[in-house]
């Protein structure tokens, strides 16, 4: 799927979903970005899995000291670093986010919202590890999902992006239960409490699973024995 992004859904396309986002839909990406910006502290470094066209790093930047973006779409990358102008605190790669070249305890803040962990389609438990490998002790890895409350809404949203022709046509016989499928193979899954727990529980971590504005639930991952480094 993460091939899907880099050919079809890729730079402007993708910036366009997020255009055409009803009022629900943008009060659910705001109520993620407010979760985030309440967890990184003045001065942190921040890295940012599937930063896309850059949408929310504008304000990661504001108050972090370093930001990274990476993606595997080098033409949503450009489209970022043209957003960001001449911002300076803030660094964009192309690279993939189970194999990053950084080292071990780089960041205080890994963050990978809007349903990323299922977006990037690859294997979620190696995601996990690659994160929390980057992150400083006493740091935080947080993941987002969709709440099973926001069903309907998250649903008319994708609708809205099938009419606009940024995605295929709905397979409404295979869509349903937290999945929505497209007939040019785009597929967006869910990842629900019990999968978070059951993706973290064999790692040495301590997991928080939290949701937000009945929208979006947050796995939070602290590395067992550092405290949470979290702005509450």
């Amino acid at each position: 799927m993460s091939g899907y992004y880099n050919d079809k859904l890729s730079a402007e396309r993708l910036k366009h979903c997020y255009e055409i986002a009803p009022p629900r839909v943008c009060q659910y990406l705001d109520a993620e970005e407010n979760h985030v910006l309440q967890k990184i502290h003045p001065g942190d470094t921040v890295l940012e899995l599937g930063c896309g066209y850059g949408r929310i790093l504008p304000l990661l930047v504001q108050t972090a000291g370093w930001v990274v973006g990476v993606d595997t779409s080098l033409a949503s990358l450009l489209l970022a670093q043209e957003m960001l102008g001449d911002i300076s605190n803030c660094h964009l790669l192309c690279m993939d986010a189970v194999r990053l070249a950084f080292r071990d305890r780089a960041f205080n803040c890994v963050v990978c919202i809007q349903n990323g962990i299922s977006a990037f389609h690859v294997n979620q438990q190696d995601l996990i590890k690659e994160s929390l490998r980057v992150t400083k002790p006493g740091g935080i890895v947080l993941f987002s999902s969709y709440s099973d409350r926001f069903w309907k809404d998250r649903l008319h949203w994708f609708r809205l992006q099938s009419e606009a022709g940024l995605v295929g046509e709905i397979d409404y016989e295979k869509t349903g239960d937290g999945v929505i499928v497209c007939k040019d193979g785009f597929t967006a899954t869910t990842i629900r409490p019990q999968q978070f727990q059951s993706l973290t529980e064999v790692l040495d971590v301590e997991t928080r699973i939290v949701e937000i504005d009945e929208s979006s639930l947050f796995c939070e991952i602290v590395p067992r024995g550092t405290a949470a480094h979290s702005g509450e």
